[in-house]
């Protein structure tokens, strides 16, 4: 269940603001959806959002001067900051007290918070996955954070959340796997990392895409199934994640192999727009 609340304070609001504006400059599509939140989870969602990004850049911004020592320091900061503030209830980092605010409140732990920390560490050091090693990356990385979005979308209900636990994972490794296939050229090109498990990026053909994406698609399946059974007030954004995913996805498909190495693929706005207008039809005839 969920801890009790204690009134904001001009912190509490500024730590507000500072997720709003992280989401807002890192991602339009999650920009969007956001938006479609019910106001009783929306900053909480973007609380969660802002702690994600900042680790990620912590390991991922290649236009940062950093040595591996330094990120991995800087990341154990954040990791120790986060650990402690969530004892505590405060943090003097803004985004750090938006998060642990919200994970005090909905029950969001170690078992959570440990796994993705783990992840962000493993950029540092690990370029190549085996099957093993890429599943324990995928839960940590994105699955993690798809039940720390459910434990708020639930309200912290125990129950509810166990019901729904295995949409939210599959749905966050469908977008992270998503955008490693949206990402191969500059994960490779940039960063030296190679995600799937076995793939030659220089023999990377349209069977092994089709593949992927199958896999993807599958992930998409079994999370279109628990959106159904979210509560109203998160419902509605968490469909249209979905379906700007499943867009990039079917666009990935038509693109061939070869452009991925060195063509992004996006989806419009003027299709962003229409599928913000099919999920709000969708969810007034319910």
């Amino acid at each position: 269940m969920t801890a009790p609340v204690p009134p904001l304070t001009d912190f509490d609001r500024a730590a507000r603001r500072t997720a709003a504006a992280v989401v807002d400059t890192y991602s339009t599509s999650f920009g969007w959806a956001c938006r479609l939140l019910g106001p009783s989870v929306r900053d909480h969602v973007r609380a969660v959002y802002a702690l994600v990004r900042v680790a990620d850049e912590i390991v991922d911004d290649v236009a940062a001067d950093l040595t591996v020592a330094e990120r991995d320091e800087l990341l154990t900061g954040l990791e120790e900051e986060v650990s402690s503030a969530t004892k505590r209830g405060y943090s003097h980092h803004l985004v750090v007290h938006g998060f642990v605010r919200t994970a005090r409140q909905f029950g969001i732990g170690a078992d959570l918070v440990d796994p993705f920390f783990a992840s962000m560490r493993t950029d540092l050091s690990v370029t190549e996955h085996d099957a093993e090693s890429f599943a324990r990356y995928v839960h940590g990385s994105a699955e993690v954070v798809g039940l720390m979005c459910l434990r708020i979308f639930v309200d912290g209900a125990d129950g509810a959340y166990a019901r729904r636990a295995a949409g939210a994972a599959r749905l966050g490794a469908a977008f992270q796997k998503v955008n490693f296939l949206r990402d191969l050229a500059d994960d490779v090109d940039a960063r030296g990392r190679r995600y799937f498990p076995g793939l030659d990026p220089a023999a990377f053909d349209d069977a092994t895409k089709d593949r992927l994406l199958d896999d993807i698609e599958a992930d998409l399946a079994v999370a279109q199934r628990a959106i159904r059974d979210l509560p109203r007030s998160s419902r509605v954004a968490v469909q249209l994640a979905h379906d700007l995913f499943a867009e990039l996805a079917r666009r990935l498909r038509d693109t061939p192999a070869a452009a991925l190495r060195h063509d992004r693929v996006r989806v419009p706005d003027p299709v962003k727009a229409r599928l913000v207008a099919r999920a709000l039809a969708r969810e007034a005839v319910r």
